[in-house]
């Protein structure tokens, strides 16, 4: 048996029987920095960070030197980090709190076509509460094109919405040249960057952004945590309200082990990132050519620069809940990057934006590759793939 030693971690190669684990965008293990900074905050602190007694103090200091690391990651201010529960409430944070602040004669909202949930759902709520709201198309490869935005734009947008980098098919915006178009109007520019964060560096000067979503469990970190970054002299309004934490923007008791250790996962992954993308996108490449070997199997946006973890294929003739209930069974985790409901897997949003049929996007599935993802990995994955791929076209069963 093999092992392979990573960030002090023993991942174990059992040969053909082992669980492949190709689901990193879904979400990404503990690192040891994280891991240790829970341990630690277990053992030795359990006070309430708004307390004025000493071990109060104490704990809200480890929670103002959380918000300090994070800042310096992303090159911005100590003030301009606020912490939540995660990328979903950073994301209805930014919009709800941006639209809610906005003058009254500024109530046009423009988001893109492929944005996750949390920012679509968030959008036809405030479309339902009377305000205005443009969706912009992507082309083929997933991408925002800079004209398409300027058709949309006008002097009443309050807020644009674009997401650094796709959670379906990895593709990158061009954020910097977005958020200076939205600038020229007078318009706030969000950017969910949750999956974005852990394959690239993140400055939020470079970026020119005003708002910034994160969350923990993307980038090595633990569920139930993120933030939004918020620049300097930006209004938003907060969603709840009852209590002064977060100075007022996020009130509730601080998640001060979540906050710990989201700072230590961060400078962790900052630290190792170079190092890792590089390794990642090898393996990716190596990953789409022993796919695209398989009769019938395409690499979508594969033209678009993309982050190098994420693989989105099609696979023609195979339904990919078929697929899927089949790898699960061969010991390979996937996804679709689909909801499903009632039993039925609908097909991708974000595919369907992209000009695929349904019956096209109901046959995608998507691979994502991380820190703990091995040579040895990729290469039984895709075998394994390829069988349940014959076997399905072979038979038509699902299992």
């Amino acid at each position: 048996m093999a092992e392979y030693h990573f960030d002090n971690q023993v991942i174990s190669d059992t040969g053909r029987n082992r669980i492949i684990y190709l689901d990193n965008a879904a979400t990404t293990p503990l690192c040891a920095a994280a891991r240790e900074a829970i341990g630690r905050l277990l053992r030795e602190s359990f006070a309430n960070p708004s307390s004025q007694h000493r071990e109060g103090r104490e704990a809200r200091s480890r929670i103002d030197a959380a918000r300090d690391a994070v800042a310096e990651v992303f090159g911005g201010d100590y003030s301009e980090i606020y912490f939540t529960s995660g990328g979903t409430e950073a994301d209805n944070l930014a919009l709800f709190g941006a639209m809610m602040a906005a003058p009254s004669d500024r109530n046009h909202l423009i988001v893109s076509a492929i944005e996750h949930h949390a920012v679509l759902d968030a959008a036809r709520k405030l479309e339902k509460w009377g305000r205005k709201v443009s969706y912009l198309p992507v082309n083929r490869q997933g991408v925002v094109e800079i004209e398409s935005l300027n058709s949309a734009i006008t002097d009443r947008t309050a807020l644009v919405s674009v997401m650094h980098a796709n959670n379906e098919i990895g593709t990158i915006q061009a954020i910097e040249e977005l958020a200076a178009v939205a600038h020229q109007y007078g318009a706030l520019f969000h950017t969910d960057a949750v999956q974005s964060v852990s394959s690239m560096p993140i400055d939020v000067n470079r970026l020119g952004v005003d708002l910034l979503s994160f969350s923990a469990h993307k980038f090595y970190g633990p569920k139930g945590v993120g933030g939004l970054y918020v620049r300097k002299g930006i209004a938003i309004s907060p969603l709840m309200h009852g209590g002064s934490q977060e100075r007022e923007l996020r009130p509730g008791t601080e998640n001060i082990i979540g906050i710990v250790a989201l700072a230590a996962a961060l400078k962790w992954t900052s630290a190792h990132r170079e190092r890792d993308i590089k390794r990642i996108a090898r393996f990716r490449r190596r990953l789409e050519d022993r796919l695209e070997a398989i009769s019938g199997v395409s690499v979508n946006a594969k033209a678009a620069g993309r982050l190098p973890g994420i693989v989105n294929i099609s696979v023609d003739g195979v339904e990919a809940q078929s697929l899927l209930l089949r790898l699960d069974r061969m010991g390979v985790a996937a996804s679709a990057g689909s909801a499903c409901s009632s039993g039925a897997l609908e097909p991708s949003h974000v595919l369907l934006a992209l000009g695929y049929n349904r019956e096209e996007a109901s046959q995608c599935i998507r691979l994502s590759l991380g820190r703990y993802t091995t040579i040895s990995d990729i290469e039984l994955a895709s075998d394994r793939i390829a069988e349940a791929i014959t076997a399905i076209r072979k038979t038509g069963s699902k299992i």
